[in-house]
């Protein structure tokens, strides 16, 4: 089998409202560039990659002179013909080459009539558990609701989210508003869901030291894990050892050579692995086994999924022993998606691994073209720009926090 065609389609789906976050905003969509990987046998396979709200079709179509002709069994081969380690100092592709991996996989599990994840070792679950993934929100540009700004509108925001999702881990997407007000914010949750498991990332906006403020006030809470609060190893290490909550990261452990530096010096007990950022569901795999061996936790990280992406870390999520806390995923937040018969559901706060072959899902032709039109109606965002704020910019450890 050969490939023969890689196509690139750059989309935008609504969210229900805009998400803010310590560097800026996802302004009300997700801007997505859907990868097709068609072969000599007339089997095509699906991928999917973010971009900080900007295209990456151009960065696709340069890639066709390496790949054409490529045989998508040998994933070996074009991780180093795209991602060679000396070569990536000066062209990075590695989130490139995961979208092109879930295309070879999905390709791979088509022509063997298997689901992707009897590729990894076969599963160990069939269903994979997800956070509610709490974001404070500005209001929907064209209708004015969504917002999540007050203590007020953030629990009910959530006990919505609980009630038709069945979430019982909350995750707090902080670093936008003042400590202070996100402590209290993250301890009127703890109070209002007693029984649930509950998160804080503020995405490494905060000094060590106000970390540590912060990390020491919630200590007495059902915390799973005290996500990114500052920013580097060094300073993860220092608020590591002086706070009795285990941290975790999706920002300074991702890569196998700071996971290797990581297990020497440890810093971060749990690593989020994330299909894009680690370069394909592959490599999550092996750095999974890496953490089991070292006793390290994982989650699964989300980078603003859609159903392509979704399946990539349902297949891994299936696949991984040592999965032991519930995943990530922006994909409630999304009003529609590019698959046949819409969003994946949830039940009891957790998504089904697709059985079928490949990745498991099938993309629709017409919301594809549509979405499509839609990006170019709108265009792209500035990821790193938060609406509210026209000149803002944050600093790291940021001081610049939106009024709540």
């Amino acid at each position: 089998m050969k490939i023969t065609d890689i196509k690139a389609t750059t989309i935008t789906v609504p969210l229900e409202a805009p998400l803010r976050h310590s560097n800026g905003a996802h302004w009300g969509r997700f801007v997505r560039t859907i990868v097709e990987v068609e072969t000599d046998e007339g089997i095509t396979g699906f991928g999917e990659m973010g971009g900080g709200g900007e295209s990456a079709e151009m960065a696709f179509r340069g890639l066709k002179s390496y790949l054409v002709g490529h045989d998508p069994f040998q994933l070996e081969e074009m991780r180093f013909a795209i991602c060679n380690p000396t070569a990536s100092l000066y062209n990075n592709r590695t989130q490139l080459h995961a979208a092109l991996e879930f295309a070879c996989l999905d390709i791979m599990g088509k022509k063997l009539n298997v689901p992707v994840y009897a590729l990894l070792g076969g599963k160990v679950r069939d269903r994979v558990s997800f956070a509610s993934y709490l974001f404070f929100r500005l209001p929907d540009e064209a209708t004015g609701q969504g917002e999540v700004r007050t203590i007020e509108q953030l629990v009910k925001h959530c006990r919505e989210l609980k009630e038709q999702y069945g979430f019982t881990t909350h995750k707090l997407k902080g670093g936008v508003f003042p400590p202070e007000y996100e402590l209290a914010c993250y301890k009127a949750l703890a109070e209002a869901f007693p029984d649930d498991r509950l998160r804080y990332d503020p995405n490494g906006a905060l000094s060590v030291e106000d970390a540590i403020r912060f990390g020491q006030a919630i200590e007495g809470l059902k915390n799973d894990y005290f996500e990114d609060p500052t920013w580097g190893l060094n300073g993860m290490r220092r608020v590591r050892s002086m706070v009795r909550i285990p941290t975790a990261t999706n920002t300074v452990v991702i890569n196998f050579e700071q996971l290797a530096q990581n297990i020497l010096n440890p810093a971060v007990d749990v690593i989020l692995l994330d299909t894009t950022f680690w370069g394909g569901i592959r490599p999550c795999i092996k750095a999974a086994g890496v953490c089991e061996t070292f006793q390290l936790g994982i989650a699964v990280h989300s980078s603003g999924e859609l159903g392509i992406q979704l399946a990539s870390m349902l297949h891994m999520g299936a696949a991984l022993p040592n999965l032991a806390f519930a995943g990530d995923a922006h994909y409630h937040h999304l009003q529609d998606d590019i698959l046949v018969g819409g969003k994946m559901e949830y039940k009891d706060g957790t998504i089904a691994v697709p059985e079928g072959p490949g990745l498991g899902i099938t993309v629709d032709r017409d919301k594809l073209a549509h979405y499509a039109e839609l990006y170019r109606k709108l265009g792209g965002y500035p990821y790193d720009r938060d609406p509210a704020r026209p000149g803002w910019y944050p600093l790291v450890p940021n001081e610049r926090w939106a009024t709540p």
